[in-house]
């Protein structure tokens, strides 16, 4: 049996209304309209989970939760690639509870609005965060190229780090969250 793997690239974009446009013009179809998504992650006092590369996320969104792990990220073509799984989660509270008594902590938060598009096969998503406005490609790696080319992008621009990465890297400090 298949391991289940995430291949995705991230890229910085301008304007995400132009790319809603070019995504309509294209012929892309929105599959999930523009929603929250409030996601925690944990790790061990010893920080395990993170020194072997792998995430553990607890994603709250107003119709559903979903416990996602995420294996080390290999990058391949400039695509990166990691095992994923994932599973509903019908009561986030409770789960939140059951990892702490487990000795799992929430290590760093991450917000952002999203919404899902589909084009060629593979799942675009567009997200509004704290640090800026992203597009994700998900799916294989000549599909994601495909994608990338049709939106007038460039392969070169292609990121493979986490939104956790990046805000790091852009001098953030605690968590990465929306301002109220």
């Amino acid at each position: 049996m298949a391991e289940p793997t995430e291949t995705e690239v991230k890229l910085r974009v301008a304007d995400l209304d132009g790319t809603r446009q070019t995504l309509t013009r294209l012929g892309a179809r929105l599959t999930r309209d523009r929603h929250f998504e409030d996601n925690l992650l944990f790790d061990d006092d010893a920080g395990s989970l993170a020194g072997a590369g792998a995430v553990l996320r607890l994603r709250r969104t107003p119709h559903h939760s979903v416990l996602t792990y995420k294996g080390p990220k290999r990058v391949q073509g400039g695509i990166k690639v990691r095992e994923e799984r994932e599973t509903l989660v019908e009561e986030p509270d409770a789960l939140h509870a059951i990892l702490t008594t487990l000795g799992y902590r929430p290590v760093f938060r991450y917000q952002k609005h999203r919404e899902t598009w589909s084009h060629r096969g593979q799942e675009i998503v567009l997200d509004e965060t704290p640090i800026g406005p992203f597009l994700e490609i998900e799916g294989d790696p000549d599909g994601i190229r495909a994608v990338t080319a049709d939106l007038g992008l460039d392969s070169s621009d292609y990121m493979v780090d986490s939104y956790v990465d990046l805000f790091f890297a852009q001098g953030g400090e605690g968590d990465m969250v929306f301002e109220r």
